[in-house]
């Protein structure tokens, strides 16, 4: 990254938005200077400058909240930098998932990251006791009784597809899509391989030329 490119504010600050690289949700806003943002690319964790106290902050030192960097990216203007990060537990100080959870529209939650939500939430539960969560209990199980769970639901799911029965199809995608994400769980693969590999074989200028392997 080339700091000289990015514009500062008056007291050498620039403003960071956090974004979940997996689930997409805006996690936190922070401020950041020079040196913040130079030890941040440094240790490959979110370092901050604390306007308050004035002094350095390293995200997660003390509560172990930690945010690893997967990728940041200055705006158009370089006067605002947007940080993907896979957050190592909650990033709000209330122990909140998010510190934007305060809804001020009235509105619905968008629903396009529920996936990444999901599986950030399962990657809580597989560590439940195993009579509280059947998450942990199917993982408990082993990966055989896993891969049975998948197998069934595929089953289930195909059938629905060929009878269009579209309340089935809806039901059954979403059992399927909940045990394919146990299953990558007890193969100890992370979703964000699955979006990387998909991203692989994703040819945007091309896209009608594609093989019919490939989305």
């Amino acid at each position: 990254m080339n700091f000289d490119k990015l514009t500062y504010d008056d007291r050498g600050l620039i403003p960071v938005i956090v974004q979940d690289v997996l689930s997409g949700e805006v996690l936190m806003m922070a401020w950041a200077n020079r040196e913040s943002l130079e030890r941040t690319l440094e240790i490959g964790e979110m370092v901050f400058f604390s306007r308050s106290r004035k002094e350095i902050w390293h995200k997660g030192a003390t509560s172990g909240n930690r945010l690893l960097v997967r990728e940041i990216k200055a705006d158009c203007d370089g006067d605002t930098l947007l940080a993907l990060v896979e957050p190592l537990g909650p990033a709000c100080h209330t122990g909140a998932r998010s510190c934007f959870f305060q809804d001020l529209s009235g509105k619905a939650p968008g629903k396009s990251w529920f996936l990444g939500v999901l599986w950030r939430t399962l990657q809580k539960r597989r560590e439940s006791s195993p009579e509280e969560s059947y998450t942990a209990k199917l993982l408990s199980r082993g990966p055989s009784r896993v891969a049975q769970k998948i197998g069934e639901e595929g089953v289930e799911t195909a059938l629905a597809v060929a009878l269009q029965d579209k309340e089935a199809v809806r039901y059954e995608a979403a059992d399927l899509l909940y045990h394919l994400l146990v299953g990558l769980m007890a193969s100890e693969i992370s979703l964000s391989e699955i979006w990387e590999e998909l991203e692989s074989r994703h040819n945007p200028s091309d896209s009608n030329t594609a093989p019919s392997s490939q989305p």
